[in-house]
This record gives structure tokens, C-alpha cells and sequence, in this order.
């Protein structure tokens, strides 16, 4: 049984978050990846790091690191989203919220809260 964990009123520098992929973040991120493939086929070697992961479409969910919280927007967040392969996705000014385009507190702690030291369970 999955446990409802208690989360912080507001989120901080460091919190894991689930962020829902809109229409046009799908877009951007899959944009990146075909071109990214273009450019692999290409075979040029200069350092350039390429995109590359699956598909993904508006509604996905995908766990994000809070990598800027601002001050004067309450629960507004800009956000490194982890997405599934070799790149991530940079949201930013993201409320809290339900819908494609905000982020959720996930249902379990993914993170040790120093403040409260509370420490993910065991499996």
C-alpha cells in the first residue's frame, strides 16, 4: 500500500517534483531528439551533445529537480526535468497543480528533508 507522505507548504531549492509535459513541451523536446538524430546520422564527431531518448507526449510525467524557486509567485518553480534517455527538459515558472504544465509532490519522499530530517523508507 502506497502511503500519502506529508509535504512542505512550499517547495524549496533541492525538492523532487512530478512535472506533466504539455502539447508544446512534447513538441520541443521531441524537435531536439529528431534532430538530434539527424545529426547522429550525419556521423560527424565534434562534441556536440546530441538528444536522444524515447518519445514522449503531452501528459507524460516525468520526475524534476526545483532548481529555482521564486520568490514574489507563490509555488512558482523553475524545474530540471529527468526525462527517459540522455537529455533533460528546463521548465520554467511552473505552478503547482493537476494539469499539463504544473508540477505534484510525489507520493513518496524521493529526498532526506534535512530540515525535518525525515528520510525516504526502505523498500
Amino acid at each position: 500500500m502506497v502511503k500519502d507522505w506529508p509535504h512542505p507548504t512550499a517547495p524549496t531549492l533541492g525538492d523532487f517534483v512530478l512535472y506533466t509535459l504539455t502539447e508544446q513541451d512534447a513538441y520541443a523536446i521531441n524537435q531536439r531528439r529528431t534532430d538530434g538524430d539527424r545529426a547522429r546520422a550525419s556521423d560527424a564527431h565534434n562534441g556536440v551533445v546530441i538528444h536522444s531518448g524515447n518519445s514522449v507526449i503531452p501528459g507524460d510525467v516525468f520526475p524534476a529537480l526545483v532548481v529555482r524557486v521564486w520568490e514574489s509567485s507563490f509555488n512558482s518553480v523553475n524545474l530540471h526535468v529527468f526525462l527517459d534517455g540522455i537529455d533533460t527538459y528546463w521548465a520554467t515558472s511552473k505552478s503547482e497543480g493537476d494539469e499539463p504544465g504544473t508540477w505534484a509532490w510525489s507520493r513518496s519522499p524521493a529526498t532526506v528533508h534535512v530540515e525535518n530530517l525525515t528520510v525516504s523508507p526502505e523498500h
